[in-house]
């Protein structure tokens, strides 16, 4: 179902694609939008090694739950910052691109728990989090993506 990456030699192992989810705070969501029209939008996540699930928190409402209301089935990239060796131009990144389905919880406990976790790749004021959550919590939603398939890449813009 899910194709094979072509060039193998640029291919990331199971272990460099989860530590990448676990470490980089931010990817791109991609649902099925409107009119069959991909809809993408940069999201934070939480990787979460006990049951192998990404969450995201965000707000109520709107063309993304509409999309995933409709159809679950998403797509997710990860990539880290990169690096340049030194003398060259090219950019070396690696990134993580993930497939599967999203379901949308409002189970306020889950959605305080995750959101504090996902805050700590942020800031480690836990003050400041437990307010946010606090003050915020009743107007958010919490999505976990299940994946089906995952894999990685080491790319060379040269």
């Amino acid at each position: 179902m899910f194709r094979e990456m072509i060039r193998k030699n640029k291919q990331l192992s199971r272990e460099e694609c989860l530590k990448i989810l676990q470490e980089e705070k931010r990817g791109v969501l991609s649902v099925n939008g409107d009119g069959g029209y991909p809809y993408a939008m940069p999201m934070n996540h939480f990787y979460n090694d006990a049951d192998g699930k990404i969450y995201f928190h965000c707000g109520i409402g709107g063309h993304r739950e509409d999309a995933l209301k409709k159809d679950g089935k998403v797509s997710f990239c990860v990539y880290d910052g990169g690096y340049q060796n030194e003398g060259e131009w090219a950019l070396n990144i690696k990134s993580v691109i993930v497939f599967g389905s999203i379901e949308i919880l409002d189970d306020r406990d889950r959605i305080a728990d995750i959101t504090s976790k996902l805050s700590y790749k942020f800031t480690s004021d836990a003050a400041y989090i437990q307010n946010e959550i606090k003050n915020h919590a009743h107007r958010t939603r919490l999505l976990v993506l299940t994946p089906e398939h995952i894999s990685g890449k080491a790319v060379q813009e040269s």
